[in-house]
């Protein structure tokens, strides 16, 4: 991880971000750098560590005509971009825990018996939880991957654009997986900007915050 950074500017990463819709066609992002930015992302919190953020990239001409009569209005960024990152949200996260944290103790990163406490917990309550409850957790989590992602990009380098604007129920059956545990969260172009984004307005922390 980290080894293709071009900006390490906290403040430029942030401040610099832009929802771009059009990229230059013939920039083409490596496989290797591509899963070194979403190991990155990857390291955002998730509830219990389960980590339910599931990848599929669309960066093949094969791939972008199966997804572009899905992608609506937004079949420009699908056309032009690098890749498309079609991010799912796991509802059975749960089934990878023991090896996430079995991992954890061979590292030295967690005692034992935390460990199996933890587990405990999670495999007594997760498994049991109402679907919509599972879905509910598995798109906030996935959505921390997702901020982390767009900024990750940005630290390589490139730009992105979320999108929400895309037939939420007919994604997963088309890059095959099961629609009733992967639950699409947003699609994220991402590639070098050909058209630069339009710099936005923010409202004002005081307009946004409530102190009590």
């Amino acid at each position: 991880m980290f080894s293709h950074i071009v900006n390490n500017d906290f403040a430029s990463i942030v401040k610099g971000r832009r929802s771009v819709r059009h990229y230059d066609e013939h920039i083409k992002i490596s496989k290797e750098e591509l899963s070194e930015i979403i190991s990155e992302a990857s390291l955002a919190p998730s509830s219990a560590n389960m980590q339910p953020w599931r990848i599929v990239v669309v960066d093949t001409p094969e791939g972008k005509e199966k997804l572009r009569p899905l992608m609506r209005f937004n079949t420009l960024q699908n056309d032009t971009s690098s890749a498309m990152v079609i991010i799912f949200g796991d509802t059975q996260s749960y089934l990878h825990v023991e090896e996430i944290y079995n991992t954890a103790v061979e590292q030295g990163k967690m005692p034992a018996e935390v460990r199996d406490s933890q587990l405990e917990t999670i495999l007594s309550m997760y498994p049991t939880l109402p679907q919509h409850i599972k879905v509910e957790v598995a798109k906030i989590d996935s959505s921390l991957f997702a901020m982390q992602l767009m900024l990750a990009a940005r630290a390589h380098g490139y730009d992105t654009n979320p999108m929400a604007g895309f037939e939420m129920d007919q994604v997963a059956q088309a890059f095959d997986l099961d629609g009733k545990r992967y639950v699409p969260v947003m699609v994220i172009s991402i590639g070098k900007a050909k058209e630069e984004g339009y710099e936005s307005v923010r409202l004002s922390s005081d307009k946004i915050t409530f102190w009590r």
